[in-house]
């Protein structure tokens, strides 16, 4: 090596050492720490090359430190393009992974919003005034008077289809929020939410049986993937509280880790899920297309999501 170099061997060799380290996984294969000290090493090894050039005419040097420039280069702009990769992984992987994982506080939660449901519809069936204590105050009027509300989605269905989307995760958020109460709070929400279902129905239905079929055309097609997602999320929330009620072998703050990283992924997938639910509730299920069509939706979107986190990504043993 040239005299002039001799202080930076230190560098380049811990250079090749973090390369080899990426080697097959590109910078994830690092810390945090690592990738910082990376870039640094980087920067450094490719302004020696600069100077090497300018000021000696060492072949082995310039072979060197321009093999050592150039493969680092190649991993520095090649993760640029690991977004889809990324991408692709959570979604082929470790989204319906994870649910499988966690599979127990999404079968209590969806018990929980089920039951309410039921609850609410056979309470408001003998009484209609339950209507007033889950929040539907008015809605008899409204059906009373045939007031099809969820028409007036057809007027304006981007601004209506952008609307829903934006409340639907909302709600999703403040479900999987509340469920941080040491999982109480989910389960206080799932229950609103599932009992305020039942009751706008059994209302529909008491009153006017053919607006209750109206409403329910309008639901089905959407409301698989919908209700889902905030069963889901409400579950990821349900799932960080009891991290912190019974961390298992963990610290707490290492359950609460493991168990955050899992829940973000629940609830990252769920607004995608949304998204779709979303669009088909603001263009298909207000439109005048037959009930079977949109009823054939709801299955259909509901067996693709379902199927999807029941079977994708598991391994090949």
């Amino acid at each position: 090596m040239n005299r002039l170099f001799e202080d930076k061997k230190d560098n380049w060799q811990r250079l090749e050492e973090l390369l080899e380290m990426q080697s097959g996984r590109g910078l994830r294969g690092l810390s945090r720490m690592e990738v910082r000290e990376f870039g640094e090493l980087y920067r450094r090894a490719a302004s020696d090359l600069a100077i090497a050039r300018a000021e000696t005419r060492d072949p082995k040097l310039l072979n060197y430190l321009n093999s050592l420039v150039i493969r680092a280069h190649g991993y520095v702009y090649r993760s640029d393009n690991e977004g889809a990769t990324l991408v692709a992984a959570f979604f082929g992987r470790d989204l319906p992974r994870t649910f499988r994982a966690n599979g127990r506080y999404f079968i209590t939660s969806g018990a929980v919003f089920i039951l309410f449901a039921v609850l609410g519809f056979v309470t408001t069936w003998m009484d209609l005034d339950f209507t007033h204590y889950v929040g539907l105050e008015g809605i008899t009027d409204q059906i009373i008077a045939g007031d099809r509300w969820w028409l007036s989605l057809n007027e304006s269905n981007q601004v209506g289809a952008s609307f829903i989307m934006t409340n639907n995760i909302l709600v999703m958020m403040r479900v999987f929020a509340l469920g941080a109460f040491l999982g109480i709070g989910a389960l206080f929400s799932l229950a609103f939410e599932g009992a305020r279902l039942g009751s706008v129905f059994a209302a529909c239905y008491k009153i006017d049986p053919a607006f209750g079929n109206d409403l329910a055309s309008f639901v089905v097609g959407h409301g698989v993937v919908e209700l889902s997602c905030i069963v889901f999320c409400a579950a990821a929330g349900m799932m960080i509280g009891y991290a912190i009620i019974d961390p298992g072998d963990l610290t707490r703050s290492q359950a609460l880790k493991k168990k955050g990283v899992e829940a973000a992924r629940i609830v990252i997938g769920c607004a995608a899920f949304l998204l779709v639910a979303g669009t088909i509730e603001g263009f298909l299920s207000p439109s005048a297309l037959p009930a079977a069509f949109k009823i054939g939706t709801g299955l259909l979107t509901g067996a693709v999501l379902y199927s999807y986190l029941m079977l994708v990504g598991r391994e090949n043993r």
